[in-house]
């Protein structure tokens, strides 16, 4: 088992201790286990999914969206810092298809490369929101 921490600008949002964690990373999702190398790496925009136990299929795994930060693993502590963090529970579909439908527009009505950089970060923030509500839904099928 390895302790995994995820922690936000507003405080600690997980730790306990689990079998798995898969983060999206810059250069890919990667997994973490028990007894993993050393590493320092940048978190990416995406799902990061904890399987709590050996034997949990994938579709029991807890989803969480988050928007980037950074990884730290050590000693069969994996720590991920991040801005913020949104569990599949914490999630309001029709709120965040409003957000991403806003951002959308945004970027279309965009008049400088300021304004275009801060629409491509909501959708891509809450196109994984919109993900994790899909893949929950999915769930309960």
């Amino acid at each position: 088992m390895i302790h995994f921490e995820l922690v936000t600008l507003s405080g600690t949002k997980f730790s306990q201790k689990v079998y798995e964690v898969q983060l999206p990373t810059t250069e890919g999702y990667i997994g973490i286990f028990e007894n993993h190398m050393p590493l320092v790496t940048l978190a990416d925009t995406g799902i990061i999914k904890i399987r709590h136990a050996s034997n949990e299929s994938d579709d029991m795994q807890q989803l969480i969206a988050t928007n980037g930060g950074i990884v730290e693993v050590v000693d069969n502590t994996v720590r991920v810092l991040v801005d913020e963090a949104d569990n599949e529970d914490e999630i309001n579909e029709t709120a965040v298809k409003k957000a991403h439908e806003e951002a959308l527009e945004m970027r279309k009505n965009a008049k400088d490369q300021v304004s275009l950089d801060k629409a491509q970060a909501m959708i891509e923030r809450t196109g994984v929101r919109l993900k994790v509500a899909d893949l929950k839904r999915r769930k309960r099928r």
